[in-house]
């Protein structure tokens, strides 16, 4: 119930327009874990994205999140493990017990969704930034994985970096089709096919 409503209440304050493919809407009951890899601009970034998805998918769907924000205060960890149950993602001191694609393969092994952004951090301009490898490993340890697009419109200037309060503007998240499998691809080839998938989001995207 929490978690509807504070969906409810990020869309509306968010002007959130959603757009998602017809591949997408095609698959939303294939009952396949998916990871939604999107651009990364702000601290709201995985809760607007989220709160995009149709309640059936966003039942199932974790974001990875960063450890060191979203426990940095009472509420921000009641809302992290609570009503986003997002997985908290150590940025600072990576140890063998507290490995990143551990945690998020584990997600995906129990048959559930994640959000991440394989920028690894913000990247200021508006054509996303290399990605790092993490999405590469997470595609061939769980192949049956699909791999989804999106690209966030506008959140940057919802709540700029070094700023508290979040200020309302009309943001879009618009979802791309899975990406298709190709078999041999190198992790470099990999990784720019997936940035073009997004990429090309953002370039038909609308503009407020």
């Amino acid at each position: 119930m929490i978690a509807d409503l504070l969906a409810s209440a990020v869309r509306l304050f968010a002007g959130a327009r959603s757009r998602r493919s017809e591949a997408l809407s095609i698959n939303q009951e294939a009952n396949r874990p998916r990871v939604y890899f999107a651009n990364h601009t702000s601290n709201l970034d995985f809760v607007l994205l989220w709160a995009a998805l149709p309640k059936p998918l966003r039942d199932q769907t974790r974001p990875a999140a960063a450890h060191d924000y979203w426990t940095a205060s009472p509420p921000r960890r009641w809302l992290a493990a609570k009503v986003f149950r997002a997985v908290l993602i150590e940025r600072k001191h990576v140890t063998r017990t507290n490995n990143p694609l551990d945690q998020m393969g584990a997600v995906l092994a129990e048959g559930e969704s994640l959000i991440i952004f394989p920028e690894g951090g913000r990247f200021p301009g508006p054509a996303p930034g290399p990605f790092k490898s993490g999405l590469y490993h997470l595609t061939h340890r769980y192949p049956a994985t699909e791999l989804v697009p999106v690209y966030i419109e506008n959140l940057n200037r919802v709540l700029p970096k070094g700023e508290v309060l979040p200020i309302p503007l009309i943001c879009s998240v618009s979802f791309g089709a899975p990406l298709p499998q190709v078999t041999d691809e190198t992790k470099d080839a990999f990784l720019q096919r997936a940035r073009a998938a997004l990429d090309a989001l953002r370039t038909d995207s609308p503009r407020s």
